[in-house]
């Protein structure tokens, strides 16, 4: 068995891996710029770089949850590596108004020990989406607006907020992440900033969702840390990359101990047709959005193991037509 605690420690180190707490619209990722090096732990499941942090609490009852996920671009997944709670342990606050917090006594950094938090408000199930700040004017603003919800047009908060660029920071059960660089834009297709940083999508908050409803979490279970491991398709800055065999070997391992079932039954049935050179009508295609993912997934992830075939193509045609010619 994989020990969960070393494969965190050894993913914070990792410079083209990535972080993520939050919820369906409120989320703060971790992540290296590239050519950063990491350095060295700053504490057990904790790392520190000027531009951000991220501190991991291992609770007792966490399951992880492995899955990769199809792209909109054909020749690629994604992957990651969830941390889940039952629901009734991830709650948080889910405070519905700005709220003064008082001085973040248990930040990363001892240096923003004496910064105050506020809780924004969003009301998300399993996230505190909050920000700290000791700038005399930001706090004079918000503590003249507690209690009122932050997305109240007639509210001056936001923009005191976006004029002035405070630490925002993520509370889940399984810990935090702190963002301490600018804040980047509201909109779903601006560019983020490069390394950690936060995004909120209104919209999307409504939903009142804990995760995405396509990603593969038990019923009953929410997210409340997730690992982006290296991509073996994909550069940190989104260009594709030549195939990384070592990279996808080693998420493999992972989703053989923390996957689901029939994702991993899907795909191996699908591999174990191509490698017979069998007719893509010899396999039912399964019954479940998982076990479907799996084929999909496992069609693309041959052809980049493999490369391109007129068999490959015809089951692609069956079962990711899409992807029939690599895209």
């Amino acid at each position: 068995m994989l020990d969960l605690h070393q494969i965190l420690e050894s993913g914070l180190q990792q410079a083209k891996a990535g972080w993520k707490m939050g919820s369906f619209g409120a989320i703060a990722q971790f992540c290296y710029p590239e050519g950063d090096t990491p350095p060295a732990l700053a504490a057990p499941l904790c790392q520190i770089t000027d531009l951000g942090g991220i501190r991991i609490a291992l609770l007792t009852g966490v399951q992880a949850v492995a899955y990769e996920m199809l792209s909109p671009k054909v020749n690629r997944w994604t992957q990651a590596l969830a941390l889940c709670l039952p629901l009734e342990d991830a709650l948080m606050r889910r405070r519905a108004t700005l709220t003064e917090l008082g001085p973040d006594t248990d930040a990363l950094r001892e240096q923003d020990q004496n910064g105050i938090l506020f809780d924004m408000g969003l009301a998300q199930p399993q996230l505190d989406f909050c920000i700290r700040t000791a700038d005399p004017q930001l706090l004079d603003v918000l503590r003249a607006n507690q209690g009122r919800a932050i997305t109240d047009p007639e509210n001056p908060a936001m923009d005191a907020i976006f004029a002035s660029h405070p630490h925002r920071v993520t509370l889940t059960r399984l810990g935090r992440i702190e963002v301490y660089q600018k804040i980047g834009g509201t909109d779903p297709n601006s560019t983020a900033p490069v390394g950690p940083h936060t995004h909120i999508f209104y919209k999307m908050l409504r939903l009142g969702r804990s995760h995405a409803a396509n990603t593969p979490i038990p019923e009953g279970w929410v997210p409340c840390c997730e690992f982006y491991p290296k991509s073996p398709v994909e550069g940190p800055m989104g260009a594709d990359k030549d195939f990384d065999p070592a990279a996808f070997d080693a998420f493999q391992n992972l989703l053989q101990v923390w996957g689901a079932p029939d994702y991993l039954a899907a795909k191996s049935d699908c591999w174990a047709g191509l490698d017979a050179k069998q007719d893509p009508a010899s396999m039912k295609e399964p019954s479940t959005r998982v076990g479907r993912t799996g084929v999909r997934n496992g069609l693309r992830q041959w052809r980049r193991m493999h490369g391109d075939s007129p068999l490959l193509d015809q089951w692609c045609a069956v079962f990711d037509p899409k992807s029939t010619g690599g895209g």
